[in-house]
């Protein structure tokens, strides 16, 4: 779906949600008389369970979008290896290849993308405008956090990924 010019990615897991809801209100409406009255409030929530979903991505998805040329203005091209503790809150920009893809299905994809340097964990917090899969060559460009807020190993922020070819 398509928002202005943003495009929007539901989760599964919000569509699945939505779903059971309705089936809910569907036996609640069919077999309690009680529950047709309430209609009037049920029904507005159930729209609420998907629009909710929908106008969350597309704030994420949009802000990701305002932010993305200053950070490729500003990122550094490293090899996977230079990244450490030090440059944790810098931008950044590396290229390598995904060797695993965790969270898709929740539109919060972390990928572990790895040179031949090394490897390390990207995390993005909103859908990314391309469908990146295992064995992709890909440039990351965001910003280095650590893992855990305040302790953890470094990993990247990511603002965009993008295929830089298929394998």
């Amino acid at each position: 779906m398509k928002i202005g010019n943003v495009d929007v990615k539901v989760s599964i897991v919000a569509i699945a949600v939505f779903v059971i809801f309705s089936i809910f209100l569907f036996f609640a409406s069919v077999f309690s008389p009680d529950v047709r009255s309430q209609l009037i409030w049920l029904i507005p929530g159930l729209f609420m369970l998907l629009v909710i979903p929908i106008a969350l991505n597309y704030m994420s998805r949009s802000q990701y979008a305002d932010i993305a040329p200053v950070y490729e203005a500003q990122a550094k091209t490293l090899r996977i290896k230079l990244i450490n503790e030090s440059m944790v809150g810098k931008p950044v920009r590396v290229e390598g290849v995904v060797e695993r893809v965790h969270f898709q299905i929740l539109n919060r994809p972390q990928y572990i993308v790895a040179d031949r340097s090394g490897a390390i964990s990207v995390k993005m917090f909103t859908s990314p405008d391309e469908d990146v899969k295992v064995n992709d060559i890909v440039e990351v460009i965001g910003q280095v956090i650590r893992r855990y807020i305040v302790t953890g190993d470094p990993v990247i922020n990511c603002v965009s990924i993008r295929k830089i070819k298929n394998s």
